[in-house]
Parts: C-alpha cells; sequence; structure tokens
C-alpha cells in the first residue's frame, strides 16, 4: 500500500518556495531535556495540502463530514523529499484507509469495545433528547401561567375592593349609630374571609392540578441527570482502555502509551488526530519531518468554528500535550527569551484625531507564534491582537479548545495563573485583554461591569447605510434551543445599547464604528443585522445573514480605554484595524 507520495502528486515541479517565515509552529518541550522542539508550517506545506484539497474536492466521499485532514513532509535517508497524508479519527467510518496514513497501534485492539460503547453512549443520547422534549413540561408551562394570570386578575380585584372596604368603614364610623356600624362592619368582615376563601381555593385548585406535572417532571429529570452520569462513566472506561492501549512513538526510538503520557486523563479522541498520526509513522519508519500543515475539509463543524480550506493548529487540548514527546530526537530550535517583551519600552504615541495617555498599537511587539501581536505586557497585565478565527477561551467541548487563553498558559511561565477579563467572538479579531492574577482580575472584571471601559469596534457592512451617526437601543435574548443565535427580545432581553458612526461608504459597503455601552453577546452583529437597528448585517456573518463570500468576519475590536488598576493611570490601546 502507497503510503509515501511525490511532492509532484500535489504541486507543480515548478512551484517556487516562498522565503517567507513559517506562519506556525508545531511546538513542546522535551520531557527529558526541557528543550523547547519546534516543526514549521510553511509556504510550501500549505502549497501541498492545497494539492491534496483540490484531490478532495473531485470526491464527494471526503465532503459526507467535516473533519481534520493533514500532510507532513518528510524526508527520507538518501535525502528525497516525500509527503505523508492523514486524516483525523475515522474516514466513513473506517480506520484504515488506503494510501492514508494508518492508526497508532492500538486502536484495533479497543475498536470492538469502542463500537460498543458509542453504540451505548448513543443510545442513552436518544433518551436524554427524548426525556428533555417530555409534553408534559409544556403542558405545566402553560397551566402554570394561566393559574398564574388567574390570581394576578384575582389580586388586583382583592385589592381594589380592599380599598373600597377601608373607605366604607370610614364613612360608617361616621355616620352609623353603634348597633349599625357593628352589623356592617361585619358584613365588611366577612366580605374580606371570602375573598380569601376564594383565593386559597384557586391555590388548591393549582397544587391539585401542577403537583402531578412536576412530581413527573422531577422524576423525570432525576433519570435525566442518571443517564448524564451513566454517559460520563462509559466515556471515562473506554478513555482509560484507549489511554493504556495506545502507545506513540518518538524520534528517539521511545515509545509511551497515552496512560503514561497524560496520568491526569485525555479527552476522547487523543491519538487519533492528524499530527500525532503523522508524526508517530514517521518517528517508526525513519523519516525526518521538515514541515506539517492541517486543515478542515467537508461541512462546517457543529459549533461552526471550523471551515472548509481554512489551515489549524494543534488543538489544545488533545494534541498539543503530546508535542513534546512525539518531537523528541529532532534537534532542538531556540526561542528568544520573551523576557525583552516586559522590558522594551513602550512607545507613546499621540492619535491626531484624540489626545490620549499611555497609547500603544498592536505592530510595536513581536507575535505569539506568528499569530497575535502583544499589544502591551506588565507585571499584570497582558493585551494581545486576536485574529480571526481564534477562540478567546477555549470552548466546553474537545475541539474547541485552542483559544488565546490556552496558547498563552502554554507559552508563559505563569500562564496557568491568566484569566480573560472579557471575550471576543471567534471570528472577530482585535484587542483581547487579560489578567494575571486574581486581583486585578478582579478590578478591571468591575471596571467592565460598571461600563468605565471604552471600547470602539470597526466594521464593513454588507450593504449601504443612510443614517451618518446615532444609538441603537435593542434588547437582547440568547434561545437556549438555538444558540448562539442572539435576537431582539422585548420580553425576556437584556438591556443592549450602542452608538455608531458612520466612517466611510464604499461602493455598496459601509464602514461604520461601533461603541457599545454594554457588552452582549452577539451585541453589535444583532444590532447590525436586526431591522430595527442598521437593518444591514456585518460583512461576514453568516450566522445573522450575510450572504456576501468573504474569508472572515469584517469586525475588529479596535480601541481600549481603562484605568490601570495598580499603576493609577489611563492605559488607551489601539490594534489598526487590518481591513
Amino acid at each position: 500500500m502507497v503510503i509515501l507520495y511525490a511532492l509532484s502528486d500535489f504541486i507543480d515541479c515548478n512551484f517556487a518556495i516562498s522565503g517567507s517565515s513559517p506562519s506556525y509552529w508545531y511546538e513542546g518541550r522535551c520531557l527529558q531535556s526541557g528543550d523547547c522542539l519546534k516543526l514549521p508550517r510553511t509556504s510550501i506545506s500549505e502549497a501541498i495540502a492545497h494539492g491534496l484539497m483540490q484531490q478532495l474536492a473531485k470526491n464527494d466521499c471526503y465532503s459526507r463530514e467535516g473533519k481534520m485532514y493533514g500532510i507532513l513532509l518528510v524526508e527520507l535517508a538518501n535525502g528525497e523529499q516525500k509527503v505523508l497524508k492523514a486524516f483525523s479519527g475515522l474516514l466513513n467510518g473506517c480506520s484504515v484507509v488506503e494510501g492514508w496514513v494508518p492508526p497508532i497501534p492500538g486502536r484495533d485492539e479497543v475498536a470492538l469495545e469502542s463500537a460498543r460503547t458509542l453504540a451505548q453512549l448513543d443510545a442513552i443520547k436518544q433518551e436524554i433528547l427524548t426525556l428533555k422534549q417530555l409534553t408534559e413540561r409544556q403542558q405545566y408551562e402553560t397551566l402554570f401561567n394561566e393559574f398564574e394570570q388567574q390570581l394576578q386578575a384575582m389580586s388586583d380585584r382583592h385589592r381594589h375592593c380592599k380599598h373600597q372596604r377601608q373607605e366604607k368603614r370610614q364613612q360608617i364610623c361616621n355616620t352609623l349609630t353603634k348597633d349599625a356600624r357593628t352589623i356592617a362592619l361585619e358584613q365588611l368582615d366577612e366580605e374580606s374571609r371570602q375573598q380569601g376563601i376564594e383565593r386559597r381555593l384557586l391555590k388548591r385548585q393549582q397544587n391539585e392540578l401542577l403537583q402531578p406535572l412536576q412530581q413527573l417532571i422531577a422524576a423525570t429529570d432525576a433519570r435525566i441527570s442518571e443517564l448524564k452520569q451513566q454517559r460520563k462513566a462509559l466515556s471515562r472506561q473506554l478513555q482509560a482502555q484507549m489511554q493504556a492501549t495506545y502507545s506513540l512513538t518518538n524520534f528517539s526510538g521511545r515509545s509511551l502509551s497515552l496512560q503514561q503520557l497524560m496520568p491526569g486523563g485525555s479527552p476522547t479522541g487523543t491519538g487519533d488526530c492528524c499530527a500525532p498520526k503523522l508524526l508517530h509513522y514517521a518517528a517508526t519508519h525513519n523519516l525526518k519531518p521538515l514541515a506539517m500543515a492541517e486543515f478542515w475539509w467537508g461541512a462546517s463543524s457543529v459549533n461552526q468554528d471550523k471551515i472548509q480550506g481554512k489551515f489549524y493548529g494543534a488543538c489544545a487540548e488533545r494534541c498539543q500535550p503530546l508535542m513534546g514527546f512525539l518531537l523528541s530526537g529532532l534537534r532542538p530550535i531556540s526561542i528568544p527569551n520573551r523576557d525583552f517583551y516586559m522590558t522594551t519600552p513602550l512607545l507613546l504615541k499621540t492619535l491626531t484625531h484624540l489626545p490620549r495617555p499611555n497609547v500603544f498599537e498592536s505592530d510595536e511587539f513581536p507575535t505569539i507564534k506568528g499569530e497575535m501581536p502583544i499589544i502591551y505586557e506588565d507585571e499584570w497585565l497582558i493585551a494581545v491582537n486576536k485574529p480571526a478565527g481564534l477562540l478567546s477561551v477555549p470552548g466546553r467541548y474537545s475541539d474547541r479548545q485552542d483559544s488565546v487563553l490556552s496558547r498563552l498558559r502554554h507559552l508563559l511561565a505563569d500562564g496557568m495563573a491568566l484569566a480573560s477579563v472579557h471575550r471576543l467572538d471567534q471570528e472577530t479579531s482585535g484587542i483581547l485583554l487579560l489578567a494575571r492574577d486574581r486581583q486585578t482580575h478582579r478590578q478591571i472584571s468591575q471596571q467592565f461591569q460598571q461600563r468605565q471601559v471604552y471600547k470602539v469596534y470597526e466594521a464593513i457592512l454588507s450593504g449601504v447605510v443612510t443614517v451618518e451617526q446615532g444609538k441603537i437601543d435593542l434588547p437582547l435574548w440568547g434561545d437556549p434551543e438555538n444558540r448562539p443565535y442572539q435576537k431582539v427580545d422585548w420580553q425576556h432581553g437584556k438591556p443592549s445599547l450602542t452608538h455608531f458612526q458612520v466612517i466611510a461608504r464604499e461602493q455598496d459597503y459601509t464602514r461604520v464604528e461601533f461603541t457599545p455601552l454594554t457588552g452582549r453577546t452577539h451585541q453589535l452583529r444583532v444590532h447590525a443585522a436586526d431591522t430595527r437597528g442598521l437593518g444591514v448585517t456585518i460583512l461576514g456573518d453568516r450566522l445573522y445573514g450575510c450572504c456576501v463570500v468573504t474569508s472572515r468576519l469584517h469586525l475588529h475590536a479596535r480601541e481600549l480605554r481603562f484605568k490601570h488598576p495598580h499603576l493609577e493611570k489611563t492605559l488607551y490601546l489601539q490594534a489598526i484595524t487590518p481591513f
């Protein structure tokens, strides 16, 4: 079976190798020496990957499911260069496919048990979904709302009657004789008692109808909780088997199981990703890796965070922890000491349109992995220019772990103490601020909560906005059944206020400056797209209806101004808009 391919199978023989620096580094520290080991993604590896994409596009079987694919450029003992290709997980249900790097040893040993456990997990999932759709939930909600309306109407009526009785008592006391007054007051007291009885009867009727439904719903929720525990236990059991069985080999010839490499446990799918499969195969076949590239192909992922044809780095949760071991045996590449980030003088600049103290721009500092320019850094804070397509913080699921926070935690000596003060949408670029200790995080977070932080975003809208400036005040609510989509909802929504200013009109597009006074999820995107706002979507915002084909969401967090909690001065950060 052919595993090694010639470069000419993917790129033209006359391909000109660019002299630009690598666009990404796969890296990790050797467990023994502590040396930093790196493997680049270069222009030639990206070109090879693009050649593979063209091949995948010709066969529908590669479009049935979205997944990560990867190539590894290697050098044979005779100096000849070849290409390996791999896919993550299973390809159309198969772990071994002709022409592709095979799975790491150990998968076959747990394949049967894995299939059985996955079937159980799917059955549990389906039962949970069925229980969540219990019709009695809606019935309970409807009845509860009906009774609440009746009780409210009754309370309003009783309150009115009580007020009338008070007036009558005053009148009776002033006009009637003693005996007549006593009889009249007793009648009013009886009316009050009857209304109390009326309320108790309605409450009793409510309890009689709702209590059985409550008990059924509680039993159902208990069953859902039990099923979730079963699901968690099954997942742990399968993962423990895989961890003990999967064995990885590095370039120094050493082999360790996943259990030995990640004794604290690893997420489902660890060892099945492209990068570990490619590096393990190269190490066990005496192939020297030169460059690697991974990309997504097929339908976008469930959470819309992976786009077909786009390159991605090693995922923080499954692949990154293995890199140091997998690359061991290769020649270490030194990384310049990052202390100069702390000691380089900050260049103070004055903006011509508005004088502000302590202005720092994103091009003043080196970048992290060539992707995240550091805008500002001291012993309490770090601010980066987040690229579009990268999460601010890790997501809930294992395929959403790569983020600004996870990368910084991996790269910085004090990284584990970092905490994000605020967040940007994954597809939004711009300034992201992180705190290096709890006290600083708490103090800056209070400034955000109390709306003391000045924020400016720049966007290109996919249409013409005729109004020059104004404010948008629309309450936003996130439908729990349709996350992460947000919508305007006057009943359930939270107050959301945005000021806007048109900067320029360019053909059929409008460049706008947004200043949000609140920080709701997708606030600017909804305020732009909703007809009660600007009625024009941000260019590239497919979630809210933009149909224009473009490479990214054209929304950028351009400016951030706040009071430094320790230096007692105002910091004004700026990241130049990239579009």
